[in-house]
């Protein structure tokens, strides 16, 4: 199995190289919507298989450039879990906002232990959900 190639620009990707996230999502966005939101982000960084120009994974974020950052969402294709791509994902994302102060994000209970490798610690938040995922 090659390499992961990690890139930070949508340039060149299509609809159907971004197929298959957003698994058990009531409301799964279809590949043309999940491509604009990725355009939309401040940040996005893409995990691409290189045999076959698959995205297998992603992370996106909104930021202000200087104080702080928040990452949208981060999801690898679940045939590719386990194998670092989540990692690789968050660090290019880290090196990407190492300027900007606080970093936040949402997660469910049972992924605390995978953002608190990266140093990121529990805190009080809100949400409004207008559609569950």
């Amino acid at each position: 199995m090659s390499e992961i190639r990690y890139v930070t620009s949508l340039d060149g990707i299509a609809p159907a190289q971004i197929q298959g996230f957003f698994v058990g999502w009531q409301h799964p966005f279809p590949p043309e919507e999940h491509l604009r939101m990725l355009a939309g982000s401040d940040l996005a960084v893409l995990a691409i298989d290189p045999n076959t120009e698959r995205v297998v994974g992603f992370v996106g974020a909104l930021t202000d450039g200087v104080q702080g950052a928040f990452i949208t969402l981060l999801e690898v294709l679940p045939e590719w879990q386990q194998r670092d791509i989540g990692q690789g994902l968050m660090n290019h994302m880290f090196d990407q906002l190492a300027d900007i102060q606080t970093i936040e994000l949402m997660c469910d209970d049972a992924l605390v232990p995978f953002y608190e490798r990266f140093g990121m610690k529990r805190t009080g938040g809100m949400v409004l959900r207008r559609r569950e995922p």
